[in-house]
């Protein structure tokens, strides 16, 4: 008995799963170190900007409430979303956890106030001295503590229980210490006064208001940056913005407004005038600019009728229409560029790596680092003062040492970067090809459908004597309408462009490999090659004039009437009126610019020559493009390939780059690595540009970043000291803290204005 054949291995599958419990870059590391360990899991990343897990698992294996529990093991809290809604993985928790933090920072505040108060006043207002004063700070900061920072302490001991720390473990330390002193010495005052040498003191030193205005500061730090945070994903709420909520159906010949989610492939939808087009489609009937500006940045209507594909998101301008659907809910245009910006938004850049590895060990040294402040201050500072001296500037150490910043730098960047590119037309599937772009330097150009329209077109137009423009192309076009060739249809195109009436020919006859001929209001009409008039014996003084037409890649076609020359008719694919800026765009920032294409030599240097590009690959058959793509690579170029076909997807695969124009193939369009909304070369050059922009914006994040920790650290720890006599009060270090996360969000942030 032969055994059952083997079943096919299933693909791998994606989760995004929003994490609660995150407070600092560590504790992302720490999830993700976990989820990488699981049996099953592929990669893993956890983006502490978005505060979402993106796994990619083997199904047969593991699933994503596996995933979830392994999540929670770890201390944090993972949800599962629902996948089959179109706006699936939106992150709606957002606003309120900002309107969380901000209810706590509101009250603790309230409370923290006048603490503050007796603190500064150091017993010079006369009825806020004794020791009543203690207690009422301790009954003021005590829910300080524990309510507003409640979280913190949560966080802490759950990272605590697993064997763990994080920036909630840097700050429960820090104000427990302080505070704990704190209510110590308000319970037994005389002992605090003799160990401290203030035995003539009214009452002992207290930090109630350093452990309250740290809690307080944080948290403000924390609203601010969840509030800049949620700026920067902010392109995909105006994306799933595009999209209306209802559409207008023809049901049973009845014309009704259903959700959006009732509407099914096949319906007919009916648009008016300044609607949104709800779903993808094909137009039944009508004719209408549409503003796709939305999906492709594209700032200028396309013209659209019957036929035509129109998408969910864009804006019908001027006409009504009526619509076929074709695709919708998540399998839209629209929902696929949200998924792609997700998917990039949660990818991990390479430069990120090196914050990853600096995070998932800095917990741990700063808690080292403020033990050794504590009892270098212990056993060196002034015995009068050794205990609060080594007290607060321990905790100053561990709160300005919170690694927020550096968990910030990478993300924010590229949730700010990857959201303009959409905005742009621009689809960025990874953070990686976003940091690469920066560092292209060759890019190689398909000719057919990137440099140029990718269909031909008639472009001469020359009438011999006595004969018109008009005669000419009617006769050609009427005798050619029932080709099926290209180079028909696009006589055919230009004679409708023109709105020339064309006559049925009465008969009609291929010549193979030459041209047709046909009988036109009772003329005998020949088209095609110059050579097939010169085999039927008609004269010809067109002949330089050809000549000339085809030096320069153009297809010639001669036409003659009652054995008579009537005049010549040149087509060719059009170069696309914004590619020569473009690759005058890209060789001024520095780029070798190649030109790749199938075709004969001559048409490709007559379109290189045109558009400004000196180095041209021709006559490649489709499977040697990545042949050439890797020949660059071998000689040390970082490449890009910019291609729109079937036969591009090899080389788009093999560039360290890949740009697929988005009006071509899909299969282009999934082996690249950016694709191009709108069929536009200065896209290309746009998406460099973005992605310099972006990966500067990282490195002076992560810069400021690390330089923020290296300096204020030794500040904290009272290394300036012995020479100026000058300590950074905790208060301050937390101030600087929260500032520095605000400011790395900030700074990614000003990638909205990119151009």
């Amino acid at each position: 008995m032969s055994p059952p054949p083997s079943q096919p291995a299933a693909p791998p599958q994606r989760a995004d799963l929003p994490i609660q419990g995150m407070s600092c870059a560590a504790c992302a590391a720490r999830i993700e170190r976990g989820l990488s360990a699981l049996p099953g899991v592929a990669s893993a990343n956890v983006n502490f900007a978005t505060k979402v897990a993106t796994v990619t698992f083997d199904p047969a294996t593991l699933n994503p409430a596996a995933i979830a529990q392994t999540v929670s093991d770890l201390g944090y809290a993972a949800s599962i979303p629902d996948t089959s809604a179109p706006h699936a993985h939106t992150h709606t928790a957002a606003p309120a956890e900002s309107a969380a933090l901000l209810r706590r920072f509101i009250i603790g505040a309230g409370l923290t106030l006048p603490v503050l108060v007796i603190a500064m006043a150091h017993g010079s207002i006369p009825w806020l001295r004794g020791q009543w004063t203690l207690w009422l700070q301790l009954a003021l900061t005590t829910p300080v503590m524990f309510w507003a920072g409640g979280p913190f302490f949560r966080s802490a001991l759950r990272a605590a229980r697993r064997g763990g720390a994080s920036m909630d473990t840097l700050v429960s330390v820090g104000t427990s210490a302080a505070y704990f002193y704190s209510l110590a010495a308000t319970i037994a005052p005389e002992f605090f006064l003799r160990a401290a040498a203030h035995a003539d003191h009214a009452v002992p030193p207290v930090y109630f208001e350093a452990a309250a205005v740290i809690i307080v500061l944080i948290l403000l730090g924390k609203y601010l940056e969840a509030r800049a945070t949620d700026r920067t994903g902010a392109a995909i709420g105006r994306l799933l913005a595009l999209q209306p909520r209802t559409a207008r159906v023809v049901r049973n010949g009845a014309e009704q407004t259903v959700p959006i989610d009732s509407v099914a492939v096949g319906d007919t939808v009916l648009v008016r005038p300044g609607e949104k087009i709800p779903v993808d489609a094909v137009i039944a009937s009508g004719f209408s600019p549409i503003d796709e500006s939305p999906l492709t940045g594209e700032s200028i209507p396309v013209e659209k009728s019957a036929g035509e594909q129109v998408f969910a998101g864009t804006l019908n301008t001027t006409g009504a229409l009526r619509l076929t659907v074709t695709r919708i809910g998540a399998d839209t245009t629209l929902q696929q560029i949200v998924r792609l910006v997700q998917q990039a938004q949660g990818s991990k850049a390479p430069i990120a790596r090196l914050a990853d590895r600096v995070s998932a060990v800095f917990v741990p040294a700063v808690l080292l680092i403020a033990a050794i402040t504590f009892a270098a201050w212990w056993f060196a500072g002034p015995a009068d003062q050794r205990l609060s001296l080594a007290l607060l500037n321990a905790v100053s150490v561990l709160i300005i040492a919170c690694p927020c910043a550096l968990g910030l730098a990478t993300p924010t960047a590229i949730m700010v970067g990857t959201g303009r590119g959409a905005e742009r037309g621009i689809l960025i599937t990874s953070g990686q090809a976003l940091e690469t772009a920066h560092r292209l330097t060759a890019i190689i150009l398909d000719k057919t459908g990137t440099i140029t329209l990718g269909r031909p077109a008639l472009v001469a137009l020359e009438p011999a004597p006595g004969f018109s423009e008009t005669d000419l192309l009617r006769a050609a076009a009427a005798a050619e309408r029932h080709s099926e060739h290209p180079i028909a249809a696009a006589v055919v195109r230009a004679a409708a462009e023109r709105d020339i009436p064309l006559p049925e020919p009465t008969s009609f006859r291929a010549i193979v490999g030459l041209g047709v001929e046909a009988v036109v209001d009772g003329r005998a009409v020949l088209v095609g090659k110059p050579l097939l008039l010169t085999q039927r014996n008609i004269p010809r003084s067109s002949g330089d004039r050809a000549a000339a037409l085809s030096a320069q890649g153009h297809t010639v076609i001669a036409v003659a009437i009652d054995d008579r020359e009537a005049g010549l008719l040149s087509v060719a694919d059009r170069i696309r009126p914004t590619s020569a800026a473009a690759v005058a765009r890209l060789r001024a920032m520095g780029l070798r610019t190649v030109m790749l294409t199938g075709d004969n030599r001559r048409t490709a240097e007559a379109v290189a020559a045109q558009v400004g590009i000196g180095e041209v690959f021709a006559e490649v058959l489709p499977a040697d493009k990545a042949a050439k793509v890797a020949e660059l690579q071998a000689v040390g170029h970082t490449v890009a390939m910019v291609g729109d076909g079937i036969n591009d997807a090899p080389a788009l695969a093999r560039a360290d780059v890949g740009f697929a124009v988005g009006s071509g193939s899909d299969i282009a369009i999934e082996a690249a690595d950016i694709t191009l909304m709108r069929p536009d070369l200065s896209a290309v050059a746009d998406a460099i540009d973005l992605s310099r922009r972006t990966v500067r914006a990282i490195r002076q994040n992560l810069f400021w970043a690390f330089a923020y920790n290296v300096v204020g650290i030794p500040l904290a720890a009272g290394a300036l000291f012995p020479l100026t006599g000058w300590l950074l009060s905790p208060m301050f270090a937390s101030a600087a803290m929260a500032a520095s996360s605000v400011s790395v969000v900030l700074n990614s942030l000003r990638l909205r204005n990119a151009a």
